[in-house]
C-alpha cells in the first residue's frame, strides 16, 4: 500500500500536465511522488481515458436503503474525487444520481477547473429545478434517447439510438464526447451507469474509494451482470493508496482485459457440499 501526500507543488505539477504544458511545473528532488501514479493517466491526456469512480463505506455501500449518501466518503476521498474531476474533460452522471442527490459536480475541494458536465437522462426526467441547469457553471451536455421529446432550454441535448432494453450504447455516448474534443472523462455515478460502461469494456480505471464506515444495508456501488462462478469474477491489476481518510483502490481493467486475451480459459472448480 502506498500512502499519498498531495502537496500544493504536486498538484500544480498534475495541473500543468493536464494543461498540456511544454514545461510543466518542475517537482522538487526531495518531494515524495507516490501519488503520481494515481493521478498522471488522466493528467497526462495521452488518449481517450476513461475513469469510473465509487466512493463506498467498508461494507460496500454507498448510501443508506432511504438514499442517504451524504459524507459516505471522508474529507480526503471527497478531494481526490474532486482532484478526478479537475484533471479531467467531462464528468457523466445518470438521471438518477441528479433525481437523487442533485450534484453540481463542479471542483471545489481542491484548485482547478470544472469538466463538463453530461447527463444521462434517456427520457427527459431531469428536474427542471436542478442545480446544474441555473448554476451558471460549466456546460451541461444531455444525453437523450433519439425518440424522447423533451428539450433543455440553454443547454445541448445530443439525441443517440435507443437500445432494445430502452437505455443508450456507452459507446455512443463517448463517441460523442469525443467529437466535441472531450476525450478524457469520469464516469461517476449512480451504480447503474457505472455498470453499463464497466460491462461494455470501455473503462480504462476504476477507482474504489472506501471509507472506514459500516452501513449495514443499502445500495451498492457497482452492479455488473450476474455470473455463475467465481471463475468469471474479475480479477483486475490492483494498486493500493492510503490517502488519509479513505483507502483507493486503482484497479486497472484494461490491463486485466490484455491478460483475459492472452491466457487461456480458466478451469472452473466446484466446491464439495460438506453440509
Amino acid at each position: 500500500m502506498q500512502s499519498v501526500r498531495m502537496t500544493e507543488e504536486l498538484w500544480q505539477h498534475l495541473l500543468s500536465l493536464r494543461e498540456d504544458s511544454i514545461d510543466p511545473v518542475a517537482l522538487p528532488e526531495d518531494v515524495d511522488v507516490s501519488c503520481l501514479s494515481l493521478y498522471r493517466p488522466l493528467a497526462l491526456r495521452e488518449r481517450p481515458f476513461a475513469l469510473a469512480q465509487v466512493g463506498q463505506s467498508l461494507d460496500g455501500r454507498i448510501a443508506t436503503p432511504a438514499g442517504d449518501a451524504q459524507n459516505v466518503s471522508g474529507s480526503d476521498g471527497i478531494a481526490h474525487l474532486h482532484r478526478c474531476r479537475a484533471l479531467v474533460d467531462a464528468v457523466i452522471v445518470g438521471v438518477g444520481t441528479v433525481v437523487a442527490d442533485n450534484p453540481s459536480l463542479s471542483v471545489r475541494a481542491v484548485r482547478g477547473r470544472s469538466p463538463v458536465r453530461v447527463v444521462v437522462d434517456c427520457n427527459g426526467r431531469m428536474p427542471e429545478r436542478a442545480k446544474m441547469l441555473h448554476d451558471g457553471g460549466t456546460p451541461v451536455l444531455v444525453m437523450q434517447a433519439d425518440d424522447a421529446s423533451r428539450r433543455y432550454d440553454a443547454h445541448e441535448v445530443i439525441r443517440l439510438p435507443r437500445q432494445a432494453d430502452g437505455g443508450l450504447l456507452p459507446n455512443d455516448i463517448l463517441t460523442a464526447l469525443a467529437e466535441r474534443d472531450l476525450a478524457t472523462v469520469l464516469v461517476e455515478g449512480g451504480a447503474r451507469t457505472i455498470s453499463r460502461f464497466v460491462d461494455a469494456q470501455l473503462i480504462d480505471h476504476l477507482h474504489v474509494s472506501v471509507s472506514p464506515i459500516i452501513i449495514g444495508s443499502g445500495p451498492a456501488g457497482i452492479r455488473l451482470a450476474p455470473i455463475e462462478r467465481l471463475s468469471e469474477a474479475r480479477r483486475p491489476e490492483v494498486q493500493i493508496y492510503n490517502i488519509g481518510t479513505d483507502i483507493v483502490f486503482d484497479c486497472n481493467l484494461r490491463a486485466e482485459a490484455r491478460q483475459q486475451t492472452a491466457l487461456p480459459k480458466r478451469e472452473d472448480i466446484l466446491m464439495a457440499n460438506t453440509a
